[in-house]
């Protein structure tokens, strides 16, 4: 029998094409150094494939006085997403790069664009200059949609969903996906859209238009008008409460009473926070990190938020507490748990050498505290 010897494909040839486009590259990096190809191309082609993912602001749109609609041009890298999900965006304020997350409110749009929906909060230095200060050209930084705040397929028979403030903001992404098929959605949809008052409803017209359509149900709650909702008093509102699937997105408060509403009924809820609850402040200290920057530190205040405000660079993600980015070693002195009091000590010659981990996004100084960061 003949023996066939096959070519090793250790030394196999680079094809012509691929050997080409390597020297043309390292030419082209010779070309441009001390910089690479990549920064040259940054700069004439930020959105290409295959680059960081990032976005180009489009426009800045009001949608109140306190809130603006960003539509923003992602990379050709950008996956989509799914209504309900939300992405997070990191944007340069004064020379320091700052990450937050926010909710994707459009719909499927032929352009490819993507849209957030940002309300100013007091002191929020993002979300205001988002809102006052942004400007269509300006460059951002992406990640890919996350979050399973997200209806489930096929959708039910009754869909109860329960709103205040900003949290329409997912919602109205899954309202606006719902009736823009070909085939719009045919479940009974109940809204129950809470705010202070008319003027700071975001969305108000079009959510008002939905309901003339026969869209969906819409049942406005306006705190100067009708009191804070006493959720025990949700079924006057909807009397088939029992029969709908519920979904809830707004302060953490409300969002904490519909929980344990539901369930005392034996009821199943699906909820979207934007931030923990914070209900327990500490006695406050100093911040000092590996560099010699030290900080005074509020009591009150996440660590996460205090250096951010001294312009120093911090990992972060959801700052919920939830996707653990925010998390550095503490090497020595003591943080308090904001959402329930618990006190997290680092103690020299006890403790771990390299540190205790904390999460910065929702721990406060309880005393002096130093982080290797």
């Amino acid at each position: 029998m003949a023996t066939i010897e096959l070519p090793s494909t250790s030394t196999r040839p680079a094809p012509a094409g691929l050997a080409l486009r390597s020297r043309l590259r390292r030419l082209a990096d010779a070309a441009v150094t001390p910089l690479d190809l990549d920064d040259v191309l940054d700069v004439f082609h930020p959105l290409r494939a295959g680059a960081d993912l990032r976005g180009r602001i489009v426009s800045v749109t009001p949608e109140t006085a306190e809130s603006a609609t960003i539509v923003i041009k992602p990379s050709r890298d950008w996956n989509g997403h799914l209504p309900g999900q939300y992405v997070r965006i990191g944007i340069s304020v004064d020379g320091v790069r700052l990450w937050r997350t926010y909710s994707l409110t459009h719909g499927p749009r032929a352009d490819r664009c993507i849209s957030i929906t940002v309300k100013a909060i007091p002191d929020g230095v993002v979300s205001n200059y988002l809102v006052h200060r942004a400007g269509a050209g300006e460059m951002v930084q992406l990640e890919q949609a996350e979050g399973e705040f997200v209806l489930p397929q096929p959708l039910p028979e009754k869909l109860l969903l329960v709103t205040a403030g900003s949290g329409i903001t997912p919602v109205i992404g899954m309202l606006r996906n719902l009736f823009s098929r070909r085939v719009p959605a045919t479940s009974d949809i109940t809204l129950v859209h809470i705010n202070i008052n008319e003027s700071s409803a975001i969305f108000r017209d079009e959510l008002r238009a939905h309901g003339e359509a026969g869209r969906i149900t819409l049942i406005e709650r306006y705190d100067e008008q009708h009191g804070l909702l006493d959720v025990d008093h949700l079924i006057d509102l909807v009397p088939d409460l029992d029969d709908r699937l519920a979904y809830a997105c707004g302060p953490a408060g409300l969002l904490d009473a519909l929980e344990q509403h539901h369930a005392a009924r034996g009821l199943a809820l699906t909820t979207e926070r934007f931030r923990t609850v914070l209900v327990e402040a500490g006695e406050g200290g100093t911040v000092a990190f590996a560099d010699g920057t030290t900080l005074d530190a509020d009591g009150a205040k996440p660590i996460l938020d205090v250096a951010e405000e001294a312009g120093v660079l911090m990992p972060s993600g959801c700052r919920m507490g939830i996707c653990m980015g925010c998390v550095l070693p503490m090497k020595s002195g003591a943080v308090r748990d904001l959402r329930n009091g618990t006190i997290t000590r680092a103690v020299p010659g006890e403790t771990d050498p390299a540190g205790v981990p904390i999460q910065t996004c929702i721990n406060a100084a309880a005393g002096d505290c130093s982080i290797n960061h």
